[in-house]
C-alpha cells in the first residue's frame, strides 16, 4: 500500500519518459506512483527498490520525491513560514511544494518568515495539512526528571490550564496558570524547571526556582521594585493576590516569604498599608 505523508520503500514497475512509477512489494501492481524523472538515480532499472516520500503535487496527484521532508506524518517539527495566503500559511518543508496551515489549525496567527512548530495530518479531502495544535502528536516518554532544567517552545495559551510547552520541540508539558509569570506568548522558548512528572509522562513545569532558592531572587526584585517607587511600595504582603501578581510577577506566598526575608536582614518596614525601603 502506498502510503500518503510517509517514507517509504517502493519497488519500481515501469520506466517511462518522464521517470518510474513505483508500487508496494507485493501490493496492487494497479496502484502506482510517478516518481519524476529529474530524481530517478542513475541506472535505475525495473524491480529497483527506491526510497521515497509520498505527497501530493499541485495537481492533487500523489508524487513520489527522492528530497528529505522535513516532516512526516503523525510527527512534529519547527517549520519557517515562506507565505501567509487567504487560506492560510503556508510553510516551507524542504519540498517543491510549499505545505499549507489552514487558518483554523494555527493557535496564533503567523506571520511570514516566523518559525513554528507543527505536526502533519491527513484532512477531510485526503490532503496533507500542517496544524499547530500539537498536543496529540508530542511524546511522553521524556528523559527528564523532577528538578531537572529544560527548554522549549510554547505553542498554545489556555486561560483555564496554563501555558502549553513542546519540550526540546517534541515532549508534553505544561506551565499551569498558577506558575505563569511576566509577559509570555505562543511561539516563546522558555527555560523551566520540571516541577513534577504525571504517570502518564507529561512534564509540569515551573520558571521559578525551588522556593529556598527563588527567595533571594524575589527579595532583590522587591529591592528594585522599591527604587523605582522612591523607595515605598504602595502594598504590602496584606494585599490581594492579583495584585501581587500583577505588580511583582510572583504568588502572594512568595511575596511573603521574600518580604520576610528583606524584614529580618533590616532592609525594609512595613509603613501602613505599604513598604518602605530603609535606606
Amino acid at each position: 500500500m502506498i502510503k500518503l505523508g510517509e517514507v517509504q520503500d517502493l519497488t519500481v514497475v515501469k520506466k517511462v519518459e518522464f521517470g518510474v512509477y513505483l508500487a508496494a512489494e507485493g501490493g496492487n501492481t494497479e496502484e502506482k506512483v510517478l516518481l519524476p524523472e529529474k530524481q530517478v538515480p542513475e541506472g535505475t532499472q525495473a524491480g529497483d527498490i527506491i526510497r521515497v516520500f509520498i505527497y501530493r503535487d499541485s495537481s492533487d496527484r500523489l508524487i513520489a520525491t527522492t528530497k528529505e521532508a522535513m516532516l512526516t506524518l503523525g510527527k512534529v517539527a519547527v517549520l519557517k513560514v515562506a507565505q501567509v495566503a487567504k487560506i492560510g500559511a503556508f510553510l516551507d518543508w524542504g519540498l517543491e511544494k510549499q505545505l499549507l496551515l489552514p487558518f483554523k489549525e494555527q493557535t496564533w496567527q503567523v506571520r511570514e518568515g516566523e518559525d513554528c512548530l507543527v505536526a502533519l495530518y491527513i484532512d477531510k479531502s485526503n490532503r496533507l495539512c500542517a496544524t499547530m495544535k500539537v498536543y496529540h502528536y508530542l511524546n511522553t516518554d521524556s528523559p527528564y526528571k523532577k528538578d531537572d532544567r529544560v527548554t522549549g517552545r510554547v505553542y498554545e495559551i489556555s486561560r483555564e490550564f496554563g501555558a502549553f510547552v513542546a519540550v526540546d520541540d517534541k515532549y508534553s508539558g505544561l506551565i499551569s496558570g498558577k506558575e505563569l509569570y511576566g509577559d509570555i506568548r505562543e511561539g516563546d522558548i522558555v527555560h523551566a524547571r520540571v516541577a513534577g512528572v504525571k504517570e502518564d509522562g507529561k512534564l509540569d513545569l515551573s520558571l521559578r526556582e525551588k522556593a529556598y532558592l527563588q527567595i533571594s531572587t524575589d527579595a532583590d526584585k522587591i529591592l528594585k521594585m522599591l527604587e523605582s517607587y522612591d523607595g515605598v511600595l504602595p502594598f504590602n504582603d496584606k494585599a490581594d493576590p492579583d495584585t501581587i501578581k500583577r505588580a511583582m510577577q510572583m504568588s502572594k506566598n512568595e511575596f511573603k516569604r521574600a518580604v520576610g526575608r528583606l524584614l529580618k536582614e533590616g532592609k525594609i518596614i512595613i509603613d501602613g498599608n505599604g513598604i518602605r525601603k530603609i535606606e
